[in-house]
């Protein structure tokens, strides 16, 4: 029997830190499903889970544990259970704007106040063209539940889109 495993890695970012983890998932003869990494601000952060033997699923861990000794940090959890994909209708919400504190506590609240889902998030920030200061930009995947109006969520998104001044679109996942 498989034990399905989801971990978060974070350290200071230099080369070789994805093998050190593969190594160590590969080594007690685990399974790398699916992941997303990056470097954020000097850091090597990522999400990943494994399918591993449930015999060997202690010992991985451990294992997983130990690269702390290598400047990683890995934080095991053991998968919650079956996800929420097919209760509902997956859709993209996009942003652009000037940057300031805030845009995302607003837009979630937004979300949150209809039941939906964020699956995925990715944000940056970047110098806007011609000199106009930073820009805040953001993309999501979400999951808009089985029996709550899109054009609701979009419609209360734009209200708030308005005040923080910010290009706002929430459409179909493409």
């Amino acid at each position: 029997m498989n034990s399905s495993l989801v971990m978060t890695v974070i350290g200071p970012d230099r080369p070789g830190l994805v093998q050190l983890v593969a190594a160590c998932v590969a080594d007690h003869g685990g399974n790398w499903l699916e992941s997303r990494m990056c470097h954020l601000g000097g850091q090597f952060a990522g999400l990943l889970r494994v399918e591993v033997d449930a015999a060997r699923r202690d010992a991985l861990v451990k294992a997983l544990q130990g690269l702390e000794t290598a400047g990683l940090r890995v934080i095991v959890h053991a998968e919650a259970g079956p996800a929420l994909a097919g209760q509902g209708t997956t859709a993209w919400v996009e942003l652009v704007g000037q940057d300031r504190p805030g845009i995302l506590r607003s837009i979630s609240a937004v979300l949150a106040a209809h039941g939906v889902n964020v699956e995925e998030l990715a944000s940056e920030r970047e110098s806007a063209p011609m000199g106009g200061g930073t820009l805040f930009k953001a993309r999501a995947k979400v999951l808009v539940p089985a029996g709550v109006s899109q054009a609701k969520v979009r419609a209360d998104l734009e209200k708030i889109a308005a005040d923080l001044m910010v290009d706002l679109t929430l459409g179909p996942a493409r």
